[in-house]
């Protein structure tokens, strides 16, 4: 178990701490103070554009958040605490300038504070650990990562489910086992990934709320004897919630958020590599019915073979699929047979690389779903080569003629057998054969000895567009039942995007508020002596 308790004497031992120096020469005692710190020339501890959410960042943010509230609570001396957060403010400022260094830890972000304020600025860490500062700025950093993720998951579900409304009645197979199973309507196909991309939004909003929740205030392992306002401390980094126990705050919470956040990549990749498989299957044929739109880096012609167009996009799509898994296996793995604290599972590089993974590869299916070129009539052409509506046989006999499915599921296997034996097609196949396959299954038995159904009802039972639109269960492919789940999968993206922008708002907000109160601490500094 590690801990990182940065004291006084270790910061002024660190060699990328520069000793603070009387006139004389001397090492500066803590309590003698330093020269105030420049004032930066706005109120805010923030000026200009930050590079972005670090973790040098959110170090910035805990030292702001420290020193106002700790002043604020009489842990901070109020006459020493101007000229400490002008420290703070100056740290910050020159860790935002282009190249500028932004260190990523508390042990090397501490020797820029004592260089810009002395020692005294160290007053700031009282209950404070790496442990916690680290847990927290974790926190912060993958719950931003989530929300980039929710966000394009919103948006490639929205393509999605734009393509399922063109498509409603487009008829097409579906596979079961790799071989045609029965006729569906292609929106009904696509609303069904929809439903699969909802469950990992869902996923991500319950993940995310176990993330978004403040270790702050914890220190290492049991707290700390300074009564420290840990729930302003969370309101301040955006936190709506703190976690609880200081224990599993950085000892186990931590650890757990980066695996929880491997099965989101994890499932999303999944998905992702599903639906690649699926077109890809098309694409082993000699006249798929789904194919991408050549050029636009979509498809690659061979370097020999002229006739070829390879499909490059749903190759890279796939590997990337490959790639998030991989990452997202990292965690889990760090994680195995190590004691609680280790670092080995928190590393943001890392975490931050997975969710990116998952980041891209949605992306690069928003591509393929843009780039797909279905053919309505090549699709009912396939179903109309094979017998993928023969089960529909069965069940019209049962349901209207009371006929057993079993009974009635060998009379129809009997006709694709007879069908494929003489190279016959469903819109080809003969009534009075049909007739006299009807008679040999059911002779001996109790159930009438004639085919009840009609020549008409033998043919509208094998077209697939018929068995599409006459379906009956609730979430199926008939058009009613696409109507209502088109609109109700628009408003959970809806619900998603409002959900995603009402977080980024709050954790903005908290932000805003603290750097008008640190602002207003810094304002108060008495200027840098004239020299």
């Amino acid at each position: 178990m590690t801990c990182c308790l940065t004291s006084v004497a270790a910061a002024q031992s660190s060699p990328a701490a520069p000793a603070q120096s009387s006139s004389a020469g001397a090492p500066q005692a803590p309590s003698s103070g330093a020269p105030a710190a420049a004032v930066p020339s706005a109120a805010s501890g923030r000026i200009g554009k930050a590079p972005g959410r670090d973790e040098f960042f959110w170090l910035g943010e805990i030292n702001k958040a420290t020193a106002v509230i700790n002043t604020d609570e009489g842990l901070l001396d109020k006459s020493m605490a101007p000229r400490l957060a002008a420290a703070v403010a100056k740290v910050i400022q020159d860790g935002d300038q282009p190249g500028a260094k932004r260190p990523s830890t508390v042990i090397t972000f501490e020797p820029l504070l004592i260089k810009a304020g002395g020692l005294d600025v160290t007053l700031l860490h009282a209950g404070r650990s790496s442990q916690d500062m680290h847990a927290t700025y974790r926190a912060a950093i993958l719950r931003d990562k989530l929300l980039e993720l929710a966000s394009q998951l919103n948006a490639t579900s929205t393509t999605l489910i734009d393509l399922a409304a063109r498509h409603v009645d487009t008829i097409v197979p579906n596979y079961t086992n790799g071989v045609a199973a029965q006729p569906n309507s292609y929106g009904h196909y696509l609303l069904g990934y929809a439903a699969a991309l909802d469950r990992d939004a869902q996923r991500i909003r319950e993940t995310y709320a176990r993330v978004d929740r403040s270790p702050m205030g914890t220190t290492v392992l049991n707290g700390t004897s300074w009564p420290l306002d840990r729930k302003r401390m969370a309101d301040y980094l955006g936190f709506p919630k703190l976690v609880d126990n200081a224990y599993d705050a950085s000892q186990l919470s931590s650890m757990d958020e980066p695996v929880e956040v491997s099965s989101i990549v994890t499932a999303v990749a999944l998905h992702a590599g599903n639906f690649i498989e699926d077109i890809m299957t098309q694409y082993a044929q000699s006249r798929p019915w789904i194919l991408l739109e050549e050029g636009g880096g979509n498809t690659y012609v061979s370097s020999a073979m002229p006739q070829k167009r390879n499909p490059g996009l749903l190759n890279s799509t796939r590997s990337d699929a490959s790639t998030a898994v991989t990452l997202a296996m990292g965690p889990i793995i760090q994680t195995h047979n190590i004691t609680p604290g280790m670092p080995d599972p928190k590393d943001v590089e890392q975490n931050s690389a997975m969710v990116d993974s998952a980041i891209k590869v949605l992306k690069k299916w928003d591509r393929v779903l843009k780039a797909l070129v279905i053919s309505p009539d090549r699709a009912l052409e396939e179903l109309n080569s094979d017998w993928t509506a023969s089960q529909e046989l069965a069940d019209l006999l049962m349901r209207k003629y009371k006929l057993p499915f079993r009974e009635g599921h060998h009379f129809a296997s009997q006709v694709v057998e007879y069908a494929r034996q003489n190279n016959i097609k469903p819109l080809e196949f003969k009534y009075a054969d049909a007739q006299r396959i009807y008679a040999e299954t059911v002779k001996g038995t109790k159930y009438a000895q004639e085919l009840p159904m009609s020549e008409a009802e033998f043919r509208a039972a094998l077209d697939p567009v018929a068995i599409v639109r006459s379906r009956a269960t609730s979430g199926g492919p008939q058009p009613a039942e696409m109507a209502r789940m088109l609109k109700e999968a628009r408003e959970k993206l809806a619900a998603q995007d409002d959900w995603i922008k009402q977080r980024r708002a709050h954790i903005d907000d908290a932000l805003s508020r603290l750097d008008k109160d640190f602002g207003q601490l810094v304002a108060s500094a008495p200027p840098a002596p004239a020299k």
